[in-house]
């Protein structure tokens, strides 16, 4: 049972995690490889996820040694990203009954996420919960990835919450071993595209669901 005796923020990660889109993102990135003939490795599937736009860009043109600038890889991938967001991406079971739930009963409710926000707000909006939010808070607004806590960091701040106020919840592995340097709480989010990992995640994580209904 979820502990929320001392929480007054809860911290979401959004892909993999209240949004159904990882295997979006997993497209977007092998289409964009195999355009170009390159191989998709597993260690390449899972460093990208815990980049932003900017830093994933660059990290994709050093490791395949790309001829195309930054920009234009970022283009390619937003244009491909953009209208699944905006028409098809869906939240996970109970994720909307659950942030509702929490958002009645007084909680701060905060992003942590890697994703745009041109690309997150409408789809949160179209799936009617972007209201819920008190705060959004993206890597690109700190100087390091998900493997390190600042983000979560960041994110407990604009709720005036310390950490021990706040519960973070992910999906994937390297981002889970962020928030947990830092001090936080952590729920782990089962996701098919983190699947080979879960096992890894449940023991860093103080609590792991495979579904929002477990919490309700």
């Amino acid at each position: 049972m979820l502990d929320l005796s001392n929480c007054r923020c809860i911290i979401f990660d959004l892909d993999g995690t209240i949004l159904d889109s990882t295997q979006v993102w997993a497209k977007v990135d092998m289409d964009f490889l195999g355009r170009r003939g390159i191989p998709v490795s597993k260690e390449y599937m899972q460093e990208i996820k815990t980049h932003t736009f900017e830093s994933g860009s660059v990290y994709t043109k050093e490791k395949y040694n790309l001829p195309e600038s930054t920009e234009e890889i970022m283009k390619e991938w937003y244009d491909a990203a953009c209208k699944a967001y905006t028409d098809k991406v869906v939240l996970k079971p109970y994720a909307k009954a659950f942030i509702e739930q929490m958002h009645n009963n007084g909680f701060k409710i905060v992003s942590a996420t890697s994703s745009d926000r041109a690309l997150f707000e409408p789809c949160l909006r179209r799936n009617g919960i972007y209201d819920f939010f008190d705060a959004f808070t993206q890597t690109n607004e700190v100087s390091r990835g998900k493997k390190f806590p600042d983000v979560y960091m960041k994110a407990a701040g604009k709720a005036g919450c310390s950490v021990n106020e706040c519960i973070v919840f992910e999906d994937v592995l390297s981002a889970a071993q962020g928030a947990k340097s830092g001090g936080f709480t952590v729920v782990a989010v089962y996701d098919e595209a983190s699947a080979d990992d879960w096992q890894d995640i449940c023991q860093i994580a103080d609590y792991n669901i495979r579904s929002y209904s477990e919490l309700m």
